[in-house]
């Protein structure tokens, strides 16, 4: 929380630039936030204890990332951008978990403080506030690959360093230079300094808030659509693999089977949807590639940003940015969804099990390149799979249960879960979730958290024995 208050200065030196009256509102949250953050600190400063379980590491994140919620729903309620503070807290931890669905209707309307803050959140949220605060803070050093574990996303986060502050600290320098050389680019196209950084935030953190009512296609234009794209596919790879690069480790990438099959899934289903473009919406085939390569990077990077209205492409069109928008981007990545490195690891033991069909006496193993997987492992990506489907028909029932017509109650849940944004129906690329019911927005909320929090450090809060001691 202290580090949170210390963040919104950013935002309140760009309202005091441009005068809007943002600034107000985002020094009472900043006094508020830092007030708490401090309060909490003198209390508790002496039960520091000398080691930390995985339990409490869940429970920390879990609590944390809701209170980062809370209180950067602040600057929105007492600034007037929404009367109600439930579609503040919806704002804010779409933000936060990088989902990027909004219940904002004019966006252009909101002072430019706000805006920032409302981006700022997601590039906080994209690496993670608490790896962040492990990179930064040296208080919460103790324990720290419990937090690590519980909040990066991917079944097997890498250690790049023997300290977990090391490693930290190593994810947010790739992520803070991958970050200004977009913002740079985008400059360089023409954009000011404001509408740089927050599409550099939604970018980098696969987040997908924009600036504009329309997103990324009112600027029409083919440059900055193309730096998106590239920078949502690098925000889309384990980061690890960045920075092995950047070591220089150039076969880095290629050695990594992962992103061959990240790099595959996206060339087959741009060329897909390229050619069902062209001649059905798009007379020009420069315009098909365009348009449909950014929407099907956007979607499966779960970053959700927009240049067209797919809801107006063919139905195989939908299809595969549906089927998108479960697959998810790498492990290690900010991107959401289940995360290709789970669906190839489902796909070779489902192999393994029809294999063993053929030839019950061999022996088989599933492999990650030359390194074999646990059956440990294999069972938690397996559950893992299972809670995901379950709990996104759950939620896609209750949701349809309170009014909502069933293809927008399918795609506001798999959106949501899957951290992505915009979906089908009414809440497609040129909707918003604001008519959505005030209950079935606090159950987004919960499915943006479970997305993002891979599931189990969420759901541990619902479960009696994570209480006792």
């Amino acid at each position: 929380m202290l580090f949170l208050g210390v963040t919104m200065a950013l935002p309140l030196l760009f309202g005091l630039y441009y005068q809007d009256g943002s600034v107000v509102p985002i020094a009472q949250s900043i006094a508020v936030t830092l007030a708490g953050g401090l309060l909490l600190f003198v209390c508790f400063r002496g039960s520091k204890e000398e080691t930390m379980t995985h339990r409490e590491g869940m429970g920390i994140v879990a609590i944390g990332w809701i209170a980062a919620g809370v209180f950067g729903a602040l600057p929105y309620y007492w600034g007037g951008v929404f009367v109600s503070f439930s579609d503040a807290a919806f704002e804010s931890l779409s933000g936060f978990t990088t989902t990027g669905a909004s219940v904002l209707t004019q966006i252009e309307a909101v002072p430019r403080g706000f805006l920032l803050w409302r981006s700022l959140t997601h590039w906080l949220g994209g690496m993670g506030i608490i790896v962040l605060s492990l990179a930064i803070l040296p208080i919460l050093g103790i324990g720290g690959m419990q937090l690590y574990k519980a909040e990066v996303p991917g079944p097997v986060p890498d250690k790049l360093k023997p300290r977990i502050r090391d490693t930290a600290m190593v994810l947010w320098k790739v992520y803070v230079l991958l970050s200004v050389a977009e913002t740079a680019l985008l400059m360089v196209g023409g954009m000011d300094l404001f509408e740089a950084l927050c599409h550099t935030f939604g970018t980098m953190a696969t987040g997908g808030f924009s600036t504009r009512n329309t997103s990324i296609g009112a600027y029409n234009s083919p440059y900055f659509d193309t730096v998106i794209i590239v920078f949502m596919f690098f925000a889309g790879i384990n980061f690890s693999l960045h920075y092995q690069f950047i070591k220089g480790d150039h076969l880095a990438f290629w050695r990594n089977s992962e992103f061959r099959f990240f790099v595959g899934l996206c060339a087959a289903f741009c060329m897909i949807v390229v050619f069902s473009l062209y001649h059905n919406v798009y007379e020009s085939l420069g315009q098909s590639i365009r348009f449909g390569v950014f929407q099907v990077i956007s979607i499966i990077t779960t970053t959700g940003y927009a240049t067209a209205d797919y809801e107006m492409w063919p139905s195989l069109c939908q299809h595969i940015l549906l089927f998108c928008m479960f697959l998810g981007a790498s492990a290690g990545s900010t991107g959401g969804g289940m995360k290709c490195l789970r669906i190839m690891l489902l796909l070779k033991h489902s192999y393994k099990q029809i294999f063993s069909l053929i030839h019950p006496r061999a022996v088989t193993q599933v492999k990650l390149g030359k390194r074999p997987i646990t059956d440990e492992v294999l069972h938690s990506i397996w559950g893992y799979f299972m809670l995901y489907i379950g709990l996104f028909v759950l939620c896609a029932f209750l949701l349809a249960a309170m009014g909502v017509d069933v293809v927008t109650s399918f795609a506001a849940v798999v959106a949501s879960i899957g951290n992505i944004g915009p979906g089908l129906g009414l809440v497609g690329p040129t909707e918003n979730y604001a008519h959505i019911p005030v209950l079935g927005k606090w159950l987004l909320i919960l499915c943006m958290l479970l997305g993002r929090l891979e599931i189990y450090t969420v759901l541990v809060l619902f479960i009696p024995e994570f209480w006792r001691k």
